[in-house]
């Protein structure tokens, strides 16, 4: 499969991303295409080489050109384009208003302000005011206006009428109607000469007035991608033959040697050459504690220096640096489409059709019940304007577009947007163990004495003889040394006992360390501690023996630490309602001791990587299924669950497999998630039910349900306003999530 994303500004309303859709699905090949209205994009799969020329072509036909991303890379940037289309709205609103405001006043003064009409009527006559009020509301329509009519007016003709095609009709309808009143006034019955400039002027700048503020509305919902892409330096210093140079980031190549002063930020992705400090990576993981580094520990682009002065060499360049990928995977998850879209394309897809006849028939009621030509005018016009699909088209991308970019500002990665509905619908949460909710290497838990020996003096005895060691538990022993500042006790002639642990020569006596086996060989006497031991293993530890010769002095106990964070994480899912499994391929008795210790409803131990998935499978018998995992051996799992959580500090084939990246190396990163998406899915709905209750509850009314029980109509003035409040409002409810999990 291939794939491409088209640039397509001329996408205003949920009608015309279902236009825009059918025409690529239509071309050869093309076995996917997906329209998103916020990102103003649409992005097609296809089957080996594309006719990219022909999409552009198919497009065009459509009333929708579009350009490849790739070739736009050296333009403004999607922010750019915002904010650009945000000015320029403004100014077309500006001007609108301007010429729109003496309209208004000669209209409609004469209702609103006694006196006003016979003013008028006295000085420049009622026919002066509606020439006046006729060329102001033509500069309106030509120029401010223009856009409605460059767009609406072909779509009409080819048939597939959209938003802007409602606006045209009501407003031109309005136009010339008022036009020929005042021009031709004789070939009208003199009941029905009046004019309605003041609707057709009134209907654009509201109309404009909602879009300029929906478009700021927007530049914010995507400020997350925008923040993102501003933490990469620009330039950075080159440590060269000649010297130091200051040199773009585009001419940068692995291998080459930059420096990084206190507090600058990293220009790329590398392993550090020379010194130690501290870098801020709570840009990527949300975490704001610093992480210590030294030589040969990797750093991230973008990420912040504390007060040391470094050198790294560059690993990675361009669309290979985490950043990059990271901006690269929530662009996709903000161009995706959710199931409940599904929905509301249905709905658009015969939306706007539907309210053209809707308009007829309104105006041939009246016509029919005889309340004359204008009041049946009227109410056709309030019912096209009503009912433009904006809200409707807008509701569900511009929720996911701020979802997804707060999300990525807490390290919850989604790679895919449909992640966040399947997420939020999971009845159960499995997690692998080790590296998961354990810190995924052994550690020294317990250390008891059963002689007259101080700890210290243990754990330099072991620590002497574990450092010639290469077994895993052996490195839990130097860490704990280590940690305490013990020094290592002078130990020779070490030889390892194959499955039992490790015999040396200490000073006067034989060290022995290792299993009961190892105490057997020794000869020393372990039966009285044997409870203690056992007690020891039911946790999940890994008992450890130590002998002077015959006598045991120490008992110790290794195994891999839950993480600080898990028990936490656990709590709060199951707070959520949601059942908690683990699936592991530890044995029975540690799996069970950590998950006894966490609370967890189900655990499935001595489970092969094969059967992890086959795992997943019989928890789906409890609901959907979301699994979280770090390794290599979870992948199976990771794409076999409805929604797969890769711990972003794990192995690249787990995040591959896997829909939702959690940066952090923290399990409580699942719930955030959990708890993101219901939020995502809440705003969705308040948006979808915003957007069709308006268009249910106010359709009628425009149509003048309520006229025959004494009841208001609705003026097309209104009409516009409430129709551009209604995307306003869609675009605000969703720019509460930027608020969410604070």
């Amino acid at each position: 499969m291939s794939e491409a994303t088209f640039i397509i500004d001329a996408m205003h309303c949920g009608a015309c991303t279902g236009r825009v859709e059918r025409a690529l699905m239509a071309q050869p090949g093309v076995q996917n295409a997906s329209a998103n209205l916020m990102a103003r994009s649409a992005h097609v799969e296809f089957d080996g080489p594309a006719d990219l020329e022909s999409l552009k072509t198919a497009l065009d036909q459509a009333g929708y050109p579009g350009r490849l991303k790739e070739e736009m890379a050296s333009g403004p940037s999607a922010a750019e384009r915002q904010l650009q289309e945000a000015r320029q709205l403004r100014r077309q609103f500006l001007t609108a208003l301007a010429l729109t405001a003496p309209v208004f006043v000669l209209a409609m003064g004469a209702h609103m302000i006694p006196g006003m009409h016979h003013l008028i009527a006295s000085t420049i006559g009622i026919e002066a005011s509606w020439w006046v009020q006729m060329i102001l509301t033509a500069l309106v329509l030509a120029f401010p206006g223009r856009v409605f009519l460059r767009i609406g007016v072909p779509a009409l003709l080819r048939g597939a009428p959209e938003m802007n095609s409602l606006v045209a009709m009501g407003s031109l309808a309005a136009f010339v109607y008022s036009a020929l009143v005042t021009l031709a006034p004789g070939v009208l019955p003199e009941a029905a000469r009046g004019v309605y400039f003041e609707a057709a002027a009134t209907i654009v700048t509201l109309i404009l007035l909602g879009r300029w503020l929906e478009a700021r509305a927007k530049g914010r919902a995507g400020e997350a991608i925008s923040r993102l892409i501003g933490l990469q330096p620009k330039t950075a210093r080159v440590q060269t033959e000649n010297g130091v140079e200051e040199r773009p980031i585009e001419e940068l190549v692995p291998g080459d040697i930059l420096l990084l002063a206190p507090g600058e930020r990293v220009a790329l992705d590398g392993v550090i050459a020379e010194g130690a400090g501290h870098i801020d990576e709570s840009m990527l993981t949300g975490e704001p504690v610093p992480v210590a580094k030294s030589e040969g520990d990797p750093i991230t682009g973008g990420t912040v220096n504390g007060e040391s002065a470094l050198s790294y060499r560059v690993t990675a360049t361009g669309g290979d640096t985490v950043l990059s990928r990271i901006i690269a995977m929530v662009e996709a998850a903000q161009g995706a489409k959710l199931p409940v879209q599904a929905l509301v394309d249905k709905v658009t897809r015969v939306f706007v059709p539907v309210v053209m006849a809707l308009s007829l028939l309104t105006f041939a009621i009246w016509m029919i019940a005889g309340m004359g030509f204008s009041h049946a005018f009227v109410a056709a016009i309030s019912v096209m304007i009503i009912a433009c699909p904006c809200a409707m088209g807008l509701a569900t991308p511009v929720s996911i577009l701020v979802g997804t970019g707060r999300g990525a500002e807490l390290g919850l990665l989604f790679r895919r947007g449909d992640a966040l509905q399947r997420l939020s619908e999971v009845a159960v949460v499995g997690f692998d163990k080790t590296g998961t909710l354990t810190e995924g290497h052994p550690a020294l838990t317990d250390l008891e004495p059963l002689a007259d020996l101080p700890e210290a003096e243990i754990l330099a005895l072991a620590a002497g003889a574990e450092a010639r060691s290469e077994h895993p538990l052996a490195r839990a022993i130097l860490a704990e040394a280590e940690a305490r500042g013990i020094t290592h006790a002078p130990v020779k002639r070490v030889k390892a006992l194959a499955g039992k642990g490790l015999r040396a020569q200490a000073e006067g006596a034989k060290l022995w360390i290792g299993n009961a086996g190892a105490m057997a060989e020794a000869g020393a006497d372990i039966t009285p501690y044997a409870e203690r031991a056992k007690a020891l293993a039911a946790k999940g530890c890994t008992p450890v023996w130590m002998s002077l010769d015959d006598r045991p002095v120490a008992l110790m106990a290794l195994s891999d630490p839950i993480k600080t964070e898990a028990r936490e994480a656990i709590d709060a899912l199951h707070k959520a309602g949601k059942q908690v499994a683990m699936v592991t391929g530890d044995t029975r008795v540690t799996a069970e001791a950590v998950g006894h210790d966490l609370g967890i409803d189900r655990i499935e131990a001595e489970v092969l990587p094969d059967g992890k998935r086959d795992a997943v499978e019989s928890l789906r018998q409890i609901g959907p299924v979301a699994f979280v995992g770090d390794g290599i051996n979870d992948a199976p799992a990771l794409a076999a669950a409805d929604v797969g959580l890769a711990i972003g500090t794990g192995t690249d084939v787990a995040i591959e497999a896997a829909e939702v990246v959690l940066m952090r190396g923290d399990p409580n990163g699942v719930a955030m998630a959990l708890e993101l998406s219901r939020a995502v899915m809440r705003n969705i709905r308040q948006n979808l039910f915003w957007a069709f209750a308006y268009n249910v509850a106010l359709i009628p009314v425009a149509m003048g349900i309520l006229v025959p029980f004494g009841g208001p109509g609705l003026s097309p003035m209104l009409a516009a306003g409430a129709m551009a409040f209604s995307s306003v409002f869609v675009v605000t409810n969703a720019l509460r999530l930027r608020r969410a999990l604070r």
